[in-house]
């Protein structure tokens, strides 16, 4: 029993079992992780040149009908700090052949636009993430599935998880 700490490891302050736990334990541990973590992609394809997957595997909640999550694509970049700034480009919905899997591609980073305020004279450039501007990209939270996301190479992936209050309300006639 390589894995149990010795019988007078809390007499001692923890220090062996610690020993223990850190040099056997947490290693097997990451090696299951890591297993189960890579059999979850196993029907995903790799990211193609120029490209870079990003995985979410989302935690198990009640009620998972209630709450969507918004897949946020975007760079960090300077900006003058005034103006309000996007990039082009839209989220794709794509199925995986043989699996009925989906995963979200973004296959082109557009070029980046913004308002044009005028920004006040000494006024430093900030460090900004911008987004790919539009309508946000809700998607089904689904804790069963791998949440799986293509972006050109050097794009960010954020996400944000919305929940819908679990009371109604009656919309009058008229």
């Amino acid at each position: 029993m390589w894995l149990r700490p010795p019988r007078n490891w809390l007499a001692e302050g923890g220090a062996g079992g610690y020993a223990i736990l850190m040099k056997r334990v947490i290693p097997c541990l990451l090696l299951a992780m890591t297993a189960v973590h890579s059999d979850e992609l196993k029907p995903y394809p790799p990211a193609e040149e120029g490209m870079t997957r990003h995985v979410l595997q989302l935690e198990k909640r009640d009620k998972e009908q209630d709450a969507k999550v918004e897949i946020i694509v975007g760079k960090t970049v300077m900006t003058d700090g005034v103006n309000r700034h996007f990039f082009g480009g839209k989220l794709e919905q794509r199925t995986i052949e043989g699996w009925g899997y989906t995963y979200h591609i973004l296959p082109v980073l557009g070029p980046m636009a913004g308002t044009l305020m005028g920004v006040p004279g000494g006024k430093e450039p900030v460090e900004t993430f911008v987004q790919v501007g539009g309508e946000p990209y809700l998607v089904r939270y689904n804790s069963k599935l791998p949440l799986v996301v293509y972006v050109p190479e050097g794009c960010e992936v954020r996400y944000r998880i919305w929940n819908a209050p679990t009371e109604t309300q009656k919309i009058p006639e008229g």
